[in-house]
């Protein structure tokens, strides 16, 4: 690094990091009462440090992501999770002072109502469910890849959160298969870190837990300016016999569309998952998007885009990662190249000790 980050922005990242971590230790307390041994607000999230060099240009950002959970009684269950993150580059591009700025975004804060074992009631700000990589593996502690698919604006609206209701639940549980289903409505909003767009939709799962197979659908409609529907499909597979995972999506909206396909084989198979090659997890990633007509602000690539995606993560003990990935992208817009060096610990507290 050519030169100190000054003192005042420390500072700045440094206070509003606190105050968010101030505001969530008194809705905490506020639910202190209701607590038993089993019934503990839990804390758990990850800190995180990514490095990322995309056509040459290096930035790096330092990210708290912190979790809450806190069971409200035998029905209620308040939750809530926190992206702070510093953006740090060089002041030119690719030379020069480093600058930065901070971020933070309220990625969801919901109260659900456990109704029945089939049904759940959520409201609050809640993670959009069109597909699965948005309420699934988006936590910085869980992606194999720093970066998210190209295709996840579509369905989500970029900031991937909703302002309403939402219903989930089983709709039908067989011994061969399971049917799972999601209904939700989201209000506008232009509040910061409540930003959401009116909108409606739906996902239905179908699981195979014989063959660890899931497909399903998912289904948006945009409720504001110019309506317009979003459709996704989904195939999710964990064989039983070896330590491999397969994750795919499809998603088509109003100005494009685009797939993604990941594999991860985790080498466990070499003397278990403790040993020295056995914490080594190669990982590949195939993705691409096919533009059908401009759509300025979209959060998509301009131009048809394919992606290669190559990683190669380690898992270290105490729930410490490092994600390592080189990734080469063509379009008719630009080639690139672009390198990601993450490192993620994940940490998981009660609050306070329970009583009996």
């Amino acid at each position: 690094m050519r030169s100190i980050i000054s003192a005042q922005l420390k500072q700045t990242w440094f206070s509003r990091f606190t105050l968010g971590f101030r505001v969530t230790g008194c809705l905490l307390l506020l639910s202190a009462p209701l607590s038993s041994a089993q019934n503990v607000p839990i804390v758990s999230g990850a800190l995180g440090f990514f490095d990322s060099t995309n056509t040459g240009v290096n930035f790096f950002q330092p990210v708290a992501a912190p979790v809450v959970v806190a069971p409200l009684g035998r029905h209620f269950l308040a939750e809530s999770r926190f992206d702070l993150r510093g953006f740090y580059e060089p002041k030119n591009g690719t030379s020069g002072p480093i600058q930065g700025s901070f971020f933070r975004s309220t990625q969801y804060l919901q109260l659900d109502y456990l109704a029945s074992e089939k049904i759940t009631l959520v409201a609050g700000r809640f993670l959009t469910p069109f597909g699965t990589y948005n309420e699934r593996l988006t936590a910085i502690w869980i992606p194999k890849f720093q970066d998210a698919p190209l295709i996840f604006p579509i369905g989500t609206r970029t900031t991937g959160s909703s302002n309403g209701v939402m219903a989930r639940g089983v709709l039908l549980a067989r011994p061969l298969f399971h049917i799972d289903y999601i209904g939700y409505f989201s209000a506008s909003s232009s509040v910061p870190q409540f930003q959401a767009g009116r909108a409606a939709g739906d996902r239905i799962d179908v699981y195979f837990p014989g063959k660890r197979v899931e497909i399903g659908t998912s289904y948006g409609r945009f409720l504001q300016g110019t309506h317009n529907n979003s459709t996704g499909v989904h195939f999710w597979w964990q064989p039983y016999r070896f330590p491999l995972e397969v994750r795919s999506e499809y998603a088509h909206g109003q100005h494009a569309e685009g797939y993604w396909i990941e594999t991860a084989y985790r080498l466990s198979q070499w003397k278990g998952p403790d040993s020295l090659f056995g914490r080594l997890e190669p990982v590949f990633r195939m993705q691409q998007t096919f533009r059908n007509s401009p759509g300025p602000g979209d959060g998509l690539p301009a131009a048809n885009t394919q992606q290669a995606d190559f990683g190669l993560d380690y898992h270290f003990p105490h729930e410490v990662r490092l994600n390592t990935s080189y990734s080469r992208k063509f379009s008719s817009t630009g080639n690139a190249n672009i390198w990601d060096v993450s490192l993620t610990y994940r940490f998981l507290f009660p609050m306070w000790r329970g009583h009996q």
